[in-house]
């Protein structure tokens, strides 16, 4: 019996390969995919030849990237982390047979699970399983985001992820999946307003479809004097009081940093490909005394990872998907679901830009 699996051979080639299954042993499960979701901003680095890890080494001990790759980057066999699969056989109490789990062992067809080794997230039988994509790692992002910005209001002492947006003016740049799932979180825990500021008018209609008022950067008038002379807080006191930046493109981090107001923090989920050399830190970050707050998901805010843990930001995750949002963000969020064969133009094509989605899921 084999599986299959899609594999980035090289800089724009993609393929789909047959790899031996493995059996179900003591301790383990089988899992068959039922729901693979696409991102568009990791896996499609692999296909361009952008990703950093390509052409350095990461040295985790002294956190640096070191010129030079250890081995040859390519082939890229674990290509995606959003996967809802069935478990069909298992060998285990931890994942029982017939169950519906989300994990993130990349866009193949089936997968043996270890729950010793793999996150395993169980999904409750009202959530729509195509959701599910979103529970093991993709909603663990953004709700991320929103730790990092209570951890910065509260000073770590976080009970809840409305602590840093609750009653708060939120921007978000971007309207990507990040984005949406960023915003949509930052309402359903209670933001007084959230505005979406993106320069793309297809993503700014899913926006507004999903509720949120939404700004053009690149309209007639700047988003950030638009928000400033509306947010007053005091004399000399406006603009937003926190900003989640979720496009990787240097004019958005600049532009989050004109949004808010003073002593006010980003916080950024993206992911910079070419860096960000167009950011100008000698003016609106330097004379209004911002921060900028990485929340990769590799790390939680510092103090907090014995109470929040990837589980629990899953838990999350789940609970705003079984809410209203989840009917809204089955309806707009996903753009395209394309059978698991056609994984592999798709992918190049998204690459090239020849085609254009905002969230593309797998289907078995």
């Amino acid at each position: 019996m084999a599986d299959r699996v899609v594999v980035v051979t090289a800089p724009g080639e993609v393929a789909i390969r047959d790899v031996e299954a493995e059996p179900v042993r003591p301790g383990t499960f089988r899992v068959e995919t039922v729901f693979s979701g696409v991102s568009a901003g990791t896996e499609l680095s692999y296909v361009k030849g952008t990703n950093p890890y390509l052409g350095s080494t990461w040295n985790a001990e002294l956190g640096l990237f070191e010129p030079g790759a250890s081995a040859s980057p390519y082939p890229v066999e674990r290509l995606g982390y959003m996967e809802v699969g069935r478990v069909v056989a298992s060998r285990t109490a931890a994942a029982p047979e017939g169950g519906l789990v989300a994990m993130t062992y990349g866009h193949r067809t089936a997968c043996l699970g270890d729950p010793l080794v793999d996150r395993v997230v169980p999904l409750p039988p009202d959530l729509d399983p195509m959701l599910g994509v979103y529970a093991a790692h993709m909603g663990p992002i953004c709700a991320n985001g929103l730790l990092h910005a209570a951890a910065d209001l509260a000073s770590g002492d976080v009970r809840d992820l409305g602590d840093g947006v609750r009653g708060r003016r939120v921007a978000v740049v971007g309207a990507g999946v990040v984005a949406l799932l960023t915003a949509a979180l930052a309402r359903h825990h209670g933001a007084a307003s959230v505005v979406v500021i993106d320069p793309t008018p297809e993503r700014r209609a899913v926006a507004a479809a999903l509720g949120f008022e939404v700004l053009d950067p690149d309209g007639d008038e700047d988003p950030a004097v638009v928000l400033k002379t509306r947010w007053r807080h005091a004399a000399g006191d406006r603009g937003a009081d926190v900003v989640f930046q979720c496009r990787g493109q240097a004019f958005a981090l600049q532009l989050a940093l004109r949004l808010l107001r003073p002593q006010g923090t980003v916080v950024d989920l993206a992911f910079y490909q070419a860096g960000a050399d167009a950011v100008r830190l000698g003016e609106e970050f330097h004379h209004n005394g911002l921060s900028v707050r990485c929340a990769q998901i590799g790390r939680v805010p510092r103090g907090l990872a014995h109470a929040w843990d990837r589980d629990r930001l899953s838990a999350e995750t789940i609970d705003l998907l079984r809410s209203p949002w989840g009917t809204l963000l089955r309806t707009h969020l996903v753009s395209a679901v394309v059978p698991f064969e056609q994984a592999a133009e798709l992918l190049v094509e998204l690459a090239d830009r020849k085609r254009q989605e905002l969230q593309v899921i797998l289907s078995a």
